[in-house]
């Protein structure tokens, strides 16, 4: 796989987007990289029940690595009401947070991190994709 000095540098991308609700697990992106990450879903397991699914996931910013090839991840969170009632409305403010919540998350989000970047060796990539012709648009990967 040809890769960047900018891809080379790169550690691992963690995404929570889904406003308040625990975090569950995390979504794989199609990434079969499961032993480690249940080693670091474990150092968590008091916290979460640590959910890996191989799915992709849409709709957040993760997506934007996962489609040049670099480790970009989406936790699977509690919906709460975010998709019916908070996103991208007026009642998507700082009220609605849940302070539980936010510092499960940020436990957890500080252990995948932290975890990614200790790693003796880069996270497993994705073939960076074929570069398209000039004024075509990139290619998409499907998201489920």
């Amino acid at each position: 796989m040809k890769t960047t000095s900018e891809h080379d540098g790169f550690a691992g991308y963690f995404n929570v987007d889904n406003g308040t609700g625990r975090i569950r697990g995390i979504y794989l992106q199609e990434m079969k990289w499961s032993p480690d990450l249940r080693a670091v879903v474990r150092r968590a397991q008091d916290l979460t029940p640590g959910i890996i699914t191989i799915r992709n996931t849409g709709g957040t910013d993760h997506q934007s690595y996962d489609r040049v090839g670099l480790p970009g991840f989406q936790f699977i969170q509690d919906p709460m009401d975010y998709d019916t009632r908070t996103h991208h409305s007026n009642m998507d403010v700082y009220d609605r947070i849940q302070q539980a919540d936010m510092e499960q998350m940020a436990i957890i989000e500080a252990v995948f991190v932290y975890q990614a970047a200790a790693r003796p060796e880069k996270l497993p990539r994705k073939d960076l994709p074929a570069p398209a012709p000039a004024g075509a648009a990139a290619p998409r990967r499907a998201a489920n």
